[in-house]
């Protein structure tokens, strides 16, 4: 694994301020970006999951990033995500062809937060793990930052 870069520090505190405004909005506090290597973002989104289960953060930026780039220019990209993406969306990056994964809080962290709110049933699954199991490598960064990252969740999974 290698360490993350200043770019990664950036992005990751633009998804953190995204995750708030994902909250502010009325959705769950998740936020992710696609950047390419170049430093371009090329998709952005917040979770819409409280009118589509799969409408994860994650899955919506990859879904955008998809549509116009194909996944041999998506293999340079990275994913920046304020959590750690689930299977879900873990799958959806590989096979989207995005070859590189920063995320803030861990899965591990998120559960502790969210407890058994059914909102958020986390499948304890890391993302290293779904991404072992493919036929090409994705590179993985995290958990970093995740004292920021749970800025967006204080209070917000105890209803």
């Amino acid at each position: 694994m290698s360490d993350a870069n200043p770019q990664d520090h950036d992005f990751l505190g633009r998804v953190f301020a995204l995750a708030q405004r994902s909250r502010d909005a009325g959705h769950h506090p998740f936020a992710a970006m696609v950047v390419a290597a170049d430093g371009t973002v090329i998709a952005e989104a917040m979770n819409a999951s409280s009118s589509d289960r799969t409408a994860h953060a994650e899955m919506n930026a990859l879904r955008q990033a998809s549509q116009r780039y194909s996944p041999q220019q998506l293999a340079s990209a990275t994913l920046y995500s304020n959590a750690e993406p689930c299977a879900m969306c873990a799958g959806g990056t590989y096979w989207s062809g995005v070859g590189r994964v920063v995320y803030g809080m861990s899965e591990t962290s998120l559960l502790a937060l969210t407890g058994s709110d059914p909102e958020n049933p986390t499948l304890a699954l890391p993302c290293r793990e779904v991404f072992a199991r493919g036929q090409r490598p994705t590179e993985v960064i995290g958990p970093l930052r995740e004292d920021e990252a749970r800025r967006a969740h204080a209070d917000f999974w105890q209803k």
